[in-house]
């Protein structure tokens, strides 16, 4: 692989730049985000989003398109021209209904389009249903740029595995799984991973295997998690620690070792939708996933309305209750609030008519607001509570002296299972 490839990364987050910055070591990159923001501020070496720290970023940042390594981040088209590669790394949400949202993955098509030319590879992380790469993106590339694809340009498909606030298992420690819409394109493809990937790479035989390859590993935990959500409510109706009956499960050699929770996130609490929608396409009903989900998506009234009973049987009037929801991200010690399942506690508790504090030292107050319309602080309020409910299991949380912060019959429930001492309830 010529070192002198340039590449170009299309969208900069939590995806995007981590691989962005590790190629920098070896290639040269623009980064590319329509965020002018975030443009500004990876210029100056901070990432909002934890996943790069400092000094690695700024050792790859250079000011030029024509350095023959390094990372030069930007928001204007036409610095992502004349690229060899184009790696197209945008999130691929669900709307509301949980319908697949191709909408950044579209704009982004559309942008590349813009500045592509013969002979370039365009490559897609974007998580998607399998086929979507060449049933949606392919069109748009063709009738943009006016090339023929397999001819004049070519793709490749290589999911994205990146693990947020994960510092052990970072992008080139992750065994990337690699394709390309010909058998020549990709080997390309998997040798342009391979040169910066230690963990190794797996070739699959078509851009459908490694799309579909994707969307099951996700799906695969999302069911997992569901069946141990299941087992959480039925033990709490039989009065039966979950967490001990895991713990003694655990003992056997291959048993699975899964807990109850809140499952939210950009992958887990996604994908399945994805591999859903196109099944019931082609005329498939998946029951086992679309169950999953619903356990899953029926976690956070369930969290709700335990931490409520508790409050009633300690003669706590609801209407009057103040409660501290501690968390919400989507996971401990990340700032990723996208597709966190904390709001739905949250907006299930204000529906039995508590009053509700959110308190997170990670979250971003304003991104918080924006993308939820609740308030959030980053400071432990200094009030007593009627409840408490942990729902994200940040370090910060273990060190809390919670009696300090209760008022005289007031609740903790946990629904992470990392509190010592008195806990009222638990998943």
């Amino acid at each position: 692989m010529k070192e002198n490839n340039k590449i170009a990364i299309i969208g900069l987050g939590y995806v995007g730049l981590p691989l962005a910055r590790l190629f920098a070591t070896k290639f040269p990159v623009i980064g590319f985000d329509i965020n002018i923001k975030r443009i500004e501020a990876l210029n100056q070496g901070i990432d909002d989003t934890l996943e790069v720290e400092k000094e690695l970023l700024q050792q790859v940042l250079v000011s030029s398109t024509t350095t023959k390594k390094g990372l030069f981040c930007t928001a204007k088209i036409a610095e992502i021209e004349n690229c060899q590669f184009y790696i197209v790394t945008v999130p691929t949400p669900v709307d509301k209904n949980n319908k697949p949202d191709l909408t950044p993955l579209v704009k982004a098509s559309e942008t590349v389009g813009k500045v592509l030319k013969k002979g370039a590879i365009v490559i897609y992380e974007s998580t998607v249903y399998p086929g979507a790469t060449e049933e949606v993106c392919v069109p748009i590339l063709e009738k943009v740029s006016g090339l023929q694809f397999n001819k004049d340009f070519f793709v490749g498909y290589s999911p994205e595995r990146i693990n947020p606030g994960d510092k052990e298992h970072t992008v080139e420690k992750i065994l990337k799984v690699t394709s390309g819409s010909t058998p020549e394109i990709g080997k390309m493809v998997n040798e342009l991973y391979a040169s910066v990937i230690i963990a190794g790479t797996h070739l699959a035989p078509t851009i459908k295997v490694a799309e579909a390859a994707k969307v099951i590993e996700n799906s695969q935990r999302d069911i997992n998690i569901a069946f141990v959500n299941e087992l959480a409510k039925i033990f709490n109706i039989l009065n039966i620690d979950t967490q001990a009956v895991l713990e003694a499960a655990g003992t056997k050699w291959n048993f699975l070792p899964f807990k109850p929770g809140l499952v939210g996130g950009h992958c887990i609490g996604v994908d399945p939708y994805y591999l859903a929608q196109k099944a019931q396409e082609v005329g498939y009903h998946p029951e086992i996933i679309l169950a999953g989900r619903r356990v899953n998506d029926s976690m956070g009234l369930f969290v709700a309305s335990e931490a409520i009973k508790l409050m009633v049987k300690n003669n706590i009037e609801i209407k009057k209750s103040k409660v501290l929801v501690l968390g919400i991200t989507f996971k401990e010690n990340c700032p990723d609030v996208r597709n966190t399942k904390v709001i739905d506690v949250i907006k299930n508790l204000q529906d039995f008519g508590s009053e509700v504090v959110i308190f997170d030292p990670w979250a971003n107050p304003e991104e918080v607001q924006q993308e939820y319309n609740v308030a959030t602080v980053k400071n432990m309020p200094q009030n007593k509570f009627d409840g408490i409910v942990l729902t994200v299991a940040h370090t910060q949380f273990l060190e809390i002296d919670f009696e300090k912060y209760l008022k005289k019959n007031g609740i903790i429930y946990d629904v992470k299972g990392v509190l010592k001492g008195k806990v009222n309830g638990k998943l």
